[in-house]
């Protein structure tokens, strides 16, 4: 697969940078499929899947103790599955191995998180007693967790990726219906989430001004 190694470079940094390195938005889907795109030479596939799977990801708020999947490595094995592929006839296929790998991923951080919270534990007294070696010890540790995470989901990811683009069985027509799936799926996700944070009241009419608004942006053009 071209670019392999970069894909999962940046599959890794964008599994990471969900919770415990940055921050930076590097990890959502429309950034990492984007760059994904760039690295493997198809930036047209990185932008259709990474918009696609920001459609699921748009009311994710990943803090706390939340449970969430990982749509950064998701984005880079959905990228790789499409990527040239013409047209649109990849993003069906793209979409469903991006979703079983972030799926993969929400429960590989709840492995990650025990793992964290069973050193802290064990390195209780030394962290009480306000001791900045050992502090930095189990920082460095749930660091290296969390990359050797990372960088699991995204060779699972690519792995994927390949038995999909060799493998898979589906015909033209298949692949269409595949892609109008994850279409509606997402779209019914995203609207979904829309109406859960827009609340109610004057903000749900805010919302509503919003979509009619855009829908006329749409039927002008």
């Amino acid at each position: 697969m071209d670019g392999f190694w970069w894909l999962l470079a940046w599959g890794m940094l964008a599994g990471l940078d969900l919770a415990s390195l940055g921050q930076l938005m590097v990890g959502r889907p429309l950034v990492a499929g984007t760059v994904a795109g760039l690295l493997i030479g198809d930036p047209a596939a990185g932008a259709m899947v990474g918009m696609t799977l920001e459609l699921f990801a748009l009311d994710l708020l990943p803090m706390g103790g939340a449970r969430y999947p990982d749509y950064g490595p998701a984005a880079v094995a959905g990228v790789a599955t499409a990527a040239g592929v013409p047209g649109v006839l990849g993003l069906g296929p793209a979409i469903a191995v991006a979703l079983v790998v972030g799926y993969l991923g929400e429960q590989a951080v709840q492995v990650v998180r025990r793992g964290n919270s069973a050193d802290a534990r064990r390195n209780r007294v030394g962290l009480d007693a306000g001791d900045v070696a050992c502090l930095r010890r189990v920082h460095l540790r749930g660091l290296l967790r969390d990359a050797a995470r990372a960088l699991l989901m995204t060779l699972l990811g690519l792995a994927l990726a390949w038995v999909a683009r060799r493998w898979l069985p589906l015909s033209l027509r298949g692949t269409v219906l595949v892609g109008t799936v994850a279409v509606g799926a997402a779209l019914a996700v995203a609207a979904t989430g829309a109406l859960r944070l827009g609340g109610r009241g004057a903000a749900r009419a805010w919302l509503a001004a919003g979509l009619v608004a855009g829908a006329a942006w749409v039927v002008a053009r």
